[in-house]
């Protein structure tokens, strides 16, 4: 497996955790057991692909600037959480934020994988492809 499919993996299932909250009412155990889950898989995701991904890309003046702005989108995404955390969950706009949350990481995701994925292929050996890969996936499995 190399880094690209190791993260898409997770992307999916982070896109899946934003769809089934933002079908979500109310203040319900499964809002906020869905919530939980997806706060988790994000500020372990963000930090895993910060170290493995973006890291590696700056040293490249080619993709320097689209891993800083990857970054600087997982900080916009935390304030994102942080909002959803200081709101009650019963309150509508509980669900505004969420939804807005859900955009904006759609629209990360989306861009990672058409230009980011497309630009790291070129500065990237396939060595360095697929140790990411390894040293991304055991931190992910350490911090479950």
């Amino acid at each position: 497996m190399n880094i690209f499919e190791a993260l898409r993996k997770d992307h999916d299932e982070q896109r899946a955790l934003l769809a089934r909250l933002a079908d979500t009412s109310g203040d319900t155990e499964n809002r906020r057991n869905l919530f939980h889950q997806l706060k988790e898989a994000l500020e372990l995701h963000a930090d895993a692909e910060e170290r493995y991904f973006y890291v590696p890309l700056i040293d490249s003046d080619k993709t320097q600037e689209k891993a800083r702005h990857g970054i600087a989108e997982h900080h916009e995404i935390d304030e994102f959480i942080e909002q959803l955390e200081q709101t009650e969950m019963d309150s509508p706009s509980w669900l505004k934020i969420a939804k807005d949350l859900k955009e904006r990481v759609e629209h990360h995701l989306a861009e990672e994988e058409q230009e980011v994925f497309q630009m790291a292929g070129k500065v990237l050996t396939e060595n360095q492809k697929t140790d990411l890969a390894k040293e991304y996936q055991d931190h992910m499995q350490r911090g479950h």
